[in-house]
């Protein structure tokens, strides 16, 4: 698309000052404005002789909030004398920074939005040599980007595991080398259990030994989702549906560490995701559940239950959002039909908002009337978590970053005493 630039613009404003501020002969202003239309027109022919090429980052899968360099970069522009180029994207992406002043844009691109993307061309505008034109150019074709939960983070926290070392969350996690059935005697680690210890075998050789105990395997892990109204609520920069797909990976990548079978259910009003238990399971998992999103509408526990209480007995872990009692009613009400069959597991997420305006010393009346509800809301949920756990459930509660590692800590627990 050709246009003037503002120095053309800046050029015929001049001439008509000059033809306003003096007693000019028509034919002269005439014959300024047509120079500069025509110098206009010889930069824009100029400047069209060679068509710019471009080179683009290409476009990995992304994770979630998890920010890629990114790079474009516009060649063949030799005779141009200014160069702007921009990337736009579309709101679940983002480019740090949009555009540049030069023949190159590097950055940052991040995926602010699960699902798939459509990445725009990238648009360059280019003036000639002497600035008095430019052309605006639409480069490369439109691609699709996606963007996933943080299954790298996952896997790190899993490699971290292996090696016995402190993950990000700063905590040392439970080694998978633990299981309930017995292997060998060795010489004691500092990191084993104390509940390890062999102390016959350590009385007759004098000095510590420990248990090894084979890890269990084959196991069925089945990750129930809720996708309802509630999981829409923020948590932070996420929400509740985010943080529980972030924990999802974590835990189906330590899962299949392990050896176990994983698989995923997503429901709200009815079963709207389903994937069976199977082997290597972490990435396929990640990838049924990348795009879902909440509905406006109250889930429905007893009809995704039924579903998974059909299958072999497996840990059946249930990401929702335990808000209070009253929430939680159809929750409760509908866990029985899972414990008769299988270990069940209900994850969810601290509200940091409830829990803040607990521990913060109020400045005013409106502190002291938030801290109040705030203190009805958490011993409401509290009485939700004692039903559940009172009907055979395990409840697991952390900050949203820490989720996934806390569901795989209660998962190896499980496995330790062979509730699996």
């Amino acid at each position: 698309m050709p246009r003037p630039t503002r120095l053309a613009a800046l050029l015929l404003a001049l001439v008509a000052i000059i033809s306003a501020a003096l007693p000019l002969p028509v034919v002269v202003p005439l014959l300024l404005a047509g120079g500069v239309a025509g110098c206009v027109l010889i930069d824009l022919l100029v400047a069209r002789r060679r068509v710019p090429s471009l080179e683009r980052t290409a476009l990995p899968t992304l994770s979630l909030l998890v920010p890629v360099p990114f790079r474009a970069k516009v060649g063949e522009l030799a005779q141009a004398r200014a160069v702007r180029i921009r990337q736009p994207a579309p709101p679940g992406l983002c480019v740090d920074p949009p555009s540049a002043e030069s023949e190159e844009l590097s950055g940052e691109l991040t995926g602010r939005v699960r699902g798939t993307h459509v990445l725009p061309p990238v648009t360059v505008r280019a003036s000639g040599p002497l600035g008095l034109g430019s052309l605006d150019y639409t480069l490369g074709a439109s691609e699709d980007v996606s963007v996933f939960p943080d299954l790298p983070r996952a896997r790190r926290l899993a490699a971290a595991r292996r090696r016995g070392r402190a993950t990000d969350e700063g905590r040392i996690r439970a080694r998978l080398g633990l299981g309930t059935e017995f292997e060998t005697i060795r010489e004691y680690s500092p990191d084993d259990d104390i509940r390890q210890v062999n102390w016959v075998a350590t009385a007759r050789v004098g000095r510590p030994m420990s248990n090894q105990y084979r890890v269990e395997e084959n196991r069925d892990l089945m990750c129930v989702v809720d996708a309802g109204r509630l999981m829409a609520s923020p948590a932070g920069l996420l929400t509740r549906l985010d943080v529980a797909l972030n924990a999802v990976a974590v835990l189906a990548v330590a899962a299949e560490e392990a050896g176990d079978r994983v698989g995923a259910l997503a429901f709200d009003a009815k079963v709207t995701r389903q994937l069976s238990p199977r082997r290597r399971g972490a990435e396929a998992v990640v990838r049924a559940l990348f795009d879902l999103e909440t509905t406006e509408v109250e889930s429905d526990y007893e009809r995704a239950f039924q579903a998974v209480g059909r299958q072999k007995r497996a840990l059946v872990v249930v990401f929702t959002d335990l808000v209070d009692e009253g929430a939680a009613r159809t929750l409760i009400g509908a866990v029985p039909v899972l414990v008769r069959r299988h270990a069940v597991l209900v994850a969810s997420g601290v509200d940091a908002d409830l829990t803040t305006a607990v521990s913060r010393a109020p400045d005013d009346l409106r502190d002291v009337m938030r801290a109040s509800v705030a203190v009805d809301l958490l011993a409401s949920r509290q009485r939700a978590i004692n039903l559940l756990e009172a009907l055979g459930a395990v409840v697991v509660e952390a900050p949203p970053q820490a989720l996934g590692p806390a569901c795989v800590e209660a998962y190896l627990r499980l496995k330790q005493r062979a509730r699996l």
